[in-house]
C-alpha cells in the first residue's frame, strides 16, 4: 500500500464546491497535496511548499465567513488564491473588494496584461476561463500587480511576484478553463518548487485496504442500481473481502428508464431484484418541491433496506451497508464544513448520516470523480458496456419530472430549476427564448448573458418545436404520477434511440431528458433536452445537436402521447446544474 507524504501542497477549504478537485488535480501532476480547514493557523503548514485558498459561496463581509490565518502570507510560502480566495487575500491584505448583484458564470475570455511573471508563464495573452462568482476584486493592495482581465472583471488575476503570492478570480482547476492545468503546473514547479513525491495509479490498492479497514471482520450489503458507481464499489468490495462477504440487491422502484431492469439482470446476475414501485410512487403522492422529493426518495430507501435486511437475515451486527456515493454527490449535499447545499443526494439524507456516524456504512469511492471511477473500472476488468453508460441519477426519473404546486399563464407562473450560482444553491425561474434560431452561432453565448445580466434567473432554454404558440401555453399544478413516469420514460427511450443510432451518444458526457408541465389541455406536458459535455460533472458546457437530428428528433417527440413542446437548454454548469432538481 502506498502511504500518503507529508502534502507540498495545503489546500485552504473556503466551502467551494471545487475545493477538493484542486487537490486532486496538483496529485495528477505526482505532487501530493491535502485539504485543511481554512482557518488552519499558519504554523499548521511547516512543511509545505504552498497553499492554495479555494473558492466558497461566501463574501468576505458576511458575518461568520470563512478566513485564513493572516500569518500565511508573511511565512514566504507562496500563495494562489482561487476566486474567493483571491478576494480574501485581496481584503486581508488592505485591497478592495465590492460586493457584487449579478455576477459572472461560465465562460468568459481573459485577457493578460504583457507583465512577465512565473504563474502565466509561456500561456497566450487571450484564453478562454471557467467564471463563477459575484463579488469583485476592485483594488489591490501595496505590491500587487494587476495580471490579467475580463470585459466584467477588471481584476480577474493579481499578483505580488516578488512575495510569490497570486490570485485569480476564475477556476483553474475545472477542463472548461483551457489552460488552467499549464497555469496550476506552473504554480507548483515556477512557483513553489514542488518534486513529484507521489504516484496517481496506485489507487486500488489503497482502496482495497481502506475497505478492509472500514469493514473489519464484517460483511458488506449493497443495493445495486445497475450504474457505474455502485457496480465498480461493488466490485471493488468483493476483490478486497472475498465474494462470500458481498451481497448485493437491485431496487426496482418504478423510478427507472426502459429496460434499467433487464440491463441489471444481464450485468450483475448475482444480484437480486426487489420490486419496490408501489411504495416510492405512494411515498411521493403530491409533493413538487425537489429537495422534499430527494428527501423522500432517500428515506424510502432506508425502508425497503430496512425490510430486505430483515428478509436476509443481515440483523446480526456481522452486515454493514455499502454504497457507490462519489465525491461530487458528498459536495453538492453541503458535505464539507463550509459547503454550501445544492441539492441533497438520496446518499446523503438523514437516516444515512446517522449509519455513517455509527460507522455502518463504507463508501470505496467517496473521494473519486465519475471519469476517477471509470478508469478504476477498467483497472478491474468491467466491461465497457457498462463503464460507458451515462451517468444517471441515483433518485431516477422522478427529479427530471417537475412538478407544480400551481397552475397559470406562462411566464407569470414559471417553471422553476436549482442552479449553482456563486458556489451556492439557486432554484429560480427558467426562461425560454422564442424559437430555436435556424442558425445556432452564439446562441451559448447569448444565454450566458442573458443570465449575467438578469437577478431572477438561472437557466435559459429555446423552443425547438411545439404544437402551440408559447403565449398560448400554461404551467399545470401536476405532481409525479405513474402517467406523467410513463410519458418521461417513453421520451426517454426516443432520445437515447436516436442518440445511439447516430453516434451523438459518444459526442457527450450525460443527456438528461426532462418533463416540465408546460403545455395545453390536452398535451400538459413538454420535454427539455439537456445534452452537456464534462469530464467529472463538477463543471459541464450545454452541447448542441445537428440542426437536422434535432428537428427529427423533436418531431418524433411530438408523437408521445400528452407532448406539447420540445425545448432546449443552452445553460452551462454553473449557473445551471446538470440535472433540474
Amino acid at each position: 500500500m502506498q502511504v500518503a507524504p507529508t502534502p507540498q501542497i495545503a489546500v485552504l477549504d473556503a466551502g467551494g464546491q471545487y475545493c477538493h478537485l484542486i487537490a486532486r488535480k496538483v496529485r495528477e501532476f505526482g505532487v501530493y497535496a491535502a485539504v485543511f480547514p481554512s482557518e488552519t493557523a499558519a504554523k499548521g503548514f511547516g512543511g509545505a511548499k504552498g497553499l492554495i485558498i479555494s473558492g466558497g459561496p461566501s463574501s468576505v463581509y458576511d458575518d461568520g465567513s470563512p478566513t485564513v490565518d493572516p500569518e500565511i502570507f508573511s511565512t514566504g510560502q507562496p500563495v494562489l488564491g482561487i476566486c474567493y480566495g483571491l478576494q480574501l487575500a485581496a481584503h486581508l491584505l488592505g485591497g478592495a473588494v465590492t460586493k457584487g448583484v449579478k455576477g459572472e458564470f461560465g465562460i468568459a475570455t481573459l485577457e493578460l496584461e504583457n507583465l512577465s511573471n512565473p504563474l502565466f508563464d509561456g500561456l497566450p495573452l487571450a484564453q478562454q476561463v471557467w467564471m463563477s462568482h459575484r463579488d469583485l476584486v476592485t483594488g489591490l493592495p501595496e505590491g500587487f500587480r494587476n495580471l490579467g482581465r475580463t470585459t466584467t472583471c477588471p481584476v480577474a488575476a493579481a499578483g505580488d511576484i516578488a512575495r510569490g503570492i497570486y490570485g485569480v478570480q476564475f477556476h483553474p482547476e475545472v477542463v472548461h478553463t483551457t489552460y488552467g492545468k499549464n497555469l496550476l503546473s506552473n504554480f507548483l514547479f515556477n512557483v513553489c518548487g514542488c518534486a513529484k513525491d507521489w504516484d496517481p495509479g496506485r489507487r486500488i490498492p489503497m482502496v482495497e485496504e481502506s475497505i478492509r479497514e472500514t469493514v473489519g471482520n464484517r460483511s458488506v450489503f449493497f443495493f445495486a442500481s445497475g450504474g457505474v458507481d455502485s457496480t465498480v464499489a461493488y466490485t471493488l468490495c468483493k476483490q478486497a473481502l472475498g465474494a462470500d462477504r458481498v451481497r448485493g440487491v437491485y431496487v426496482d422502484t418504478g423510478l427507472m428508464r426502459e429496460g434499467e431492469s433487464e440491463f441489471v439482470k444481464r450485468t450483475m446476475p448475482s444480484v437480486a431484484i426487489e420490486s419496490a414501485q408501489n411504495e416510492f410512487l405512494a411515498a411521493l403522492e403530491g409533493v413538487c418541491d425537489p429537495e422534499r422529493k430527494r428527501h423522500i426518495i432517500g428515506e424510502q430507501f432506508l425502508r425497503v433496506q430496512e425490510r430486505v435486511v430483515e428478509q436476509y437475515g443481515l440483523l446480526d451486527g456481522h452486515w454493514i451497508l455499502g454504497q457507490g456515493t462519489i465525491y461530487p454527490d458528498t459536495i453538492e449535499s453541503g458535505g464539507t464544513a463550509k459547503a454550501a447545499l445544492i441539492k441533497t443526494h438520496h446518499n446523503r439524507v438523514e437516516g444515512i448520516q446517522r449509519l455513517l456516524e455509527r460507522n455502518l456504512i463504507v463508501e470505496p469511492l467517496s473521494s473519486f470523480y465519475k471519469d476517477e471511477v471509470r478508469e478504476i473500472g477498467r483497472e478491474l476488468g468491467l466491461p465497457s458496456e457498462l463503464l460507458d453508460r451515462h451517468p444517471f441519477p441515483g433518485p431516477g426519473l422522478a427529479i427530471r419530472c417537475l412538478c407544480s404546486s400551481e397552475s397559470g399563464s406562462w411566464p407569470s407562473t414559471p417553471i422553476r430549476s436549482v442552479g449553482v450560482q456563486g458556489d451556492s444553491r439557486s432554484y429560480a425561474p427558467v426562461h425560454v427564448i422564442d424559437e430555436f434560431p435556424s442558425s445556432a452561432a452564439g446562441l451559448h453565448a447569448a444565454a450566458t448573458e442573458l443570465i449575467n445580466s438578469s437577478t431572477g434567473i438561472n437557466r435559459v432554454v429555446a423552443l425547438a418545436v411545439s404544437r402551440f404558440p408559447l403565449d398560448a401555453m400554461r404551467v399545470a399544478a401536476s405532481t409525479l404520477t405513474a402517467a406523467r413516469l410513463a410519458r418521461l420514460r417513453r421520451a426517454d427511450h426516443i432520445v437515447r434511440s436516436m442518440c445511439d443510432r447516430t453516434g451523438f451518444e459518444k459526442r457527450v458526457w450525460q443527456f438528461p431528458v426532462i418533463l416540465v408541465p408546460l403545455g395545453a389541455a390536452d398535451a400538459p406536458d413538454s420535454i427539455v433536452l439537456r445534452p452537456v459535455d464534462s469530464v467529472d460533472g463538477m463543471t459541464a458546457q450545454s452541447v448542441l445537436m445537428e440542426e437536422r437530428d434535432l428537428r427529427e428528433l423533436a418531431a418524433e417527440l411530438l408523437t408521445v402521447d400528452g407532448v406539447a413542446a420540445v425545448l432546449y437548454d443552452l445553460t452551462h454548469k454553473p449557473p445551471g446544474t446538470i440535472e433540474w432538481e
